[in-house]
C-alpha cells in the first residue's frame, strides 16, 4: 500500500529547553522564521504524505492553532497589502489534513504511536517522524525510506553513524549492508555499552512502519519506567525471525531537541536562508577571531 499517513508525536515537555518551553511546546520554537515542527511536516509532505495526525498532550495547543487557519491575522495582512506574508501563512494550513489526538499518560514512544490508531486502517503502513530532529537533504529523508519501503515491503528505521563513543547514548543497530544506504537489521540494543555497540550506526527518529508492528506493540511489556517502546516491538520482530531494514539517509541531520543541535541549525539553516543568508556569512566571518 501507498504510504499516506504520517503519526507525529510530539507530547515530550521539553524539559531541556526550559525556560523557553514553560509556556510553548519546545517543537514550536523557531530556526529562522520558522518553528522546528514545521519543517518536519514539510519532509513528510515532500515525501508524499497526505495526512498527518499529532499526538499531542496538555500545553501543545500552539501546534494545533499553527496548523489551523488565523482569519484575523489574514485579514490584517490582507488590509496591510502584505500580499507575501498573507500566502505564507494561508499554505501552512493547507500543506496536508491534520488531526490530533491526546496521549494520556506519558507511557512512551510506543504508547504515543498506539494512540494515534484510531486514525490508522487496519491494513495500512503509516509513516512516523519525531519532533526533534530537522534533516537537511536534497531528497527528503523520509522519502530514502519509503523508497526501501516500496522495495522490500518491510518496516524501516532511519540510521545515521557517529563516532563509536558516542553510540552508549542511543538505539544501536547491527545487521548486513546491502548496499550503500541499505541495511537488512538482525540486531536492535538500546543504549550498549560502547564496547558492545554491534556497529556505530544509531537510530534516528524516522520510521516506516507495518500493520505488524503496531499487532506487537500492545504485547510489549513497559520498561521498568512504565514506558512502552517502539524498540521493544522492533527487538521481538528480529527475534521472531522477520525482517527488518534500515536506511542510512543522505543529509544533515540537527538534533533540536538539544541546545547545541538547535543553535548548529540556526546558524546552518541560516546560511542557507534567501533573505538573511549572505549577511548571515558576512556577520560570521567578521566575528571569526572572537569566536
Amino acid at each position: 500500500m501507498k504510504i499516506r499517513k504520517a503519526i507525529i508525536p510530539v507530547a515530550g515537555m521539553g524539559t531541556r529547553f526550559l525556560p523557553a518551553s514553560k509556556a510553548q511546546p519546545k517543537e514550536m520554537l523557531a530556526v529562522v522564521d520558522k518553528p522546528v515542527i514545521q519543517y518536519i511536516v514539510e519532509e513528510a509532505v515532500a515525501s508524499g504524505i497526505e495526512e498527518i495526525i499529532f499526538v499531542t498532550a496538555i500545553g501543545k495547543r500552539a501546534i494545533e492553532d499553527h496548523f489551523d487557519r488565523n482569519f484575523e491575522l489574514e485579514y490584517r495582512l490582507e488590509q496591510k497589502n502584505k500580499i507575501s506574508e498573507l500566502d505564507i501563512v494561508k499554505q501552512i494550513g493547507k500543506l496536508a489534513h491534520f488531526a490530533f489526538v491526546r496521549q494520556t499518560k506519558p507511557l512512551g514512544d510506543g504508547h504515543a504511536v498506539l494512540s494515534a490508531l484510531p486514525f490508522i486502517d487496519q491494513h495500512e503502513p503509516v509513516a512516523v517522524l519525531f519532533g526533534d530532529d530537522i534533516i537537511d537533504a536534497q531528497r527528503p529523508a523520509l522519502a530514502q525510506l519509503i523508497d526501501i519501503y516500496e522495495t522490500y515491503g518491510d518496516p524501516v528505521i532511519a540510521l545515521q553513524k557517529v563516532p563509536k563513543k558516542e553510540v552508549s547514548r542511543f538505539g544501536v543497530i547491527g545487521g548486513k549492508r546491502l548496499n550503500p544506504n541499505v541495511w537488512e537489521i538482525n540486531q536492535f540494543v538500546e543504549k550498549p555499552e560502547v564496547e558492545k555497540a554491534p556497529s556505530d550506526l544509531i537510530v534516528i527518529g524516522r520510521y516506516i512502519l507495518t500493520p505488524e508492528i503496531f499487532e506487537l506493540l500492545p504485547q510489549q511489556a513497559a520498561g521498568k519506567d512504565g514506558e512502552i517502546r517502539l524498540a521493544d516491538a522492533f527487538i521481538t520482530r528480529l527475534e521472531q525471525g522477520k525482517a527488518l531494514y534500515g536506511c542510512k539517509f543522505e543529509g544533515i541531520r540537527y538534533d533540536c531537541g538539544s541546545k547545541l543541535g538547535f543553535l548548529k541549525a540556526q546558524v546552518e539553516l541560516g546560511l542557507k536562508h534567501p533573505e538573511i543568508g549572505s549577511e548571515l556569512k558576512r556577520y560570521l566571518t567578521q566575528h571569526k577571531k572572537t569566536l
